[in-house]
């Protein structure tokens, strides 16, 4: 996975979370640890949105762990002004391993 390609999945996650976040009128993260302590919707017809809220929520937190380990990776090879350039001129950018 690359960079460019962790951003692309960070944005499209908070894109379905600021959905929900819309639609249910809290944030993903009270709603996540609501969720996680097991709380069950109010109204049947939510079940399915709430799975899939948390499955947003989870992926979006796993690739902003992703982001920042690439990003501390890098910073350790080149400059973060490097990284800024070679990105905005939409160069490949390989992850360290």
């Amino acid at each position: 996975m690359t960079l460019a390609e962790i951003i692309q999945d960070i944005h499209a996650c908070e894109e379905d979370l600021l959905m929900y976040e819309r639609k249910y009128g809290i944030l993903s993260e009270t709603f996540y640890e609501s969720y996680r302590n097991g709380e069950e919707p109010a109204d049947d017809a939510w079940v399915l949105d709430w799975s899939d809220w948390a499955g947003a929520y989870e992926i979006w937190l796993r690739r902003r762990h992703q982001y920042q380990q690439a990003i501390d990776a890098l910073k350790q090879q080149t400059s973060l002004a490097n990284v800024i350039a070679r990105m905005a001129h939409r160069e490949p950018l390989p992850l360290p391993a």
